[in-house]
């Protein structure tokens, strides 16, 4: 797995530990609420679980917006993409600019569908993923479908 450049503002950096910088956006109880649906932060424990998880089932990124790491973003081999973005850099379309990506990544790896688990009062996100093109397929999943190149 390499780096990603998205655009003059936005890198995709390979996951490697830095509790430093990726704690704390987990430790948002909003943030926790919009991705995870709970009302309690993540520890340290969780915390590794998750990017355990996430970079031994796919590719999971940090998000480098001007600079600075503002979130991460997976694709997993079942297809499933999920993105973060502290709520500090929200709303700045830097979470569509890397679906977008992960879209083109899809695709490179021959994956016919993306799909993404959404709560369902989570209507940013929701808004999001529409805005790329992605369909509501049930309550709280969406799937776009990746068509390669004839």
């Amino acid at each position: 797995m390499k780096e990603r450049l998205i655009d003059d503002e936005i890198r995709l950096i390979p996951y490697y530990r830095n509790d430093k910088v990726s704690l704390p956006w987990y430790q948002d109880l909003d943030v926790c609420k919009q991705v995870d649906n709970r009302d309690e932060p993540y520890d340290l424990e969780l915390l590794h679980c998750m990017y355990d998880y996430l970079s031994s089932h796919g590719d999971c990124y940090y998000i480098e917006y001007k600079g600075t790491l503002v979130g991460d973003v997976s694709l997993r081999d079942n297809t499933e993409v999920a993105i973060v973005v502290c709520k500090e850099y929200q709303n700045q379309h830097i979470g569509r600019r890397c679906i977008e990506d992960m879209l083109r990544l899809a695709k490179e790896k021959g994956m016919q569908t993306v799909k993404a688990n959404i709560y369902s009062f989570n209507t940013q996100s929701q808004c999001m993923f529409e805005s790329v093109g992605f369909k509501k397929t049930d309550e709280e999943w969406y799937e776009f479908k990746v068509y390669a190149d004839d």
